[in-house]
């Protein structure tokens, strides 16, 4: 069993959208905070950090955020359970987020989207993580 770690990985090609989060997260959170820029990177980082919370884009380069999930839920067992996956995208549709909340996606987030949004699902997460811990 894999044990998760009390980190955040934020996956997104958009540099720009990226340093935000991460600028925004790293003010609100004294938790180590990882990024990657497309799917294949977000799976070694995924594979080698073992974050316990991961906001992930839809559409990435090399591999997208529905094929990170399926690696990731397909790789390893979780003791405690598996990471809470935000998936941040453009996409509006209704199939794209049922099919994304039937491969484990906790929340599903529409760009544009408020970075005090971002930071108030992690930090609900991370409340209930601690409380297991």
């Amino acid at each position: 069993m894999c044990k998760l770690n009390e980190s955040i990985l934020v996956v997104d090609d958009d540099q720009d959208f990226l340093r935000a989060v991460v600028d925004a997260l790293e003010e609100a959170f004294s938790v180590p905070i990882l990024t990657a820029g497309d799917g294949q990177e977000a799976i070694r980082v995924f594979e080698e950090k073992k974050p316990g919370v991961i906001l992930l884009d839809m559409m990435l380069p090399k591999r997208s955020g529905f094929l990170v999930m399926d690696i990731m839920a397909k790789t390893r067992k979780f003791a405690g359970g598996p990471p809470f996956v935000v998936m941040v995208t453009a996409h509006t549709g209704e199939r794209q987020r049922r099919y994304a909340e039937s491969i484990g996606v906790n929340e599903y987030v529409t760009k544009p989207v408020r970075l005090g949004r971002l930071v108030d699902i992690v930090r609900n997460y991370l409340s209930q993580f601690r409380k297991e811990a």
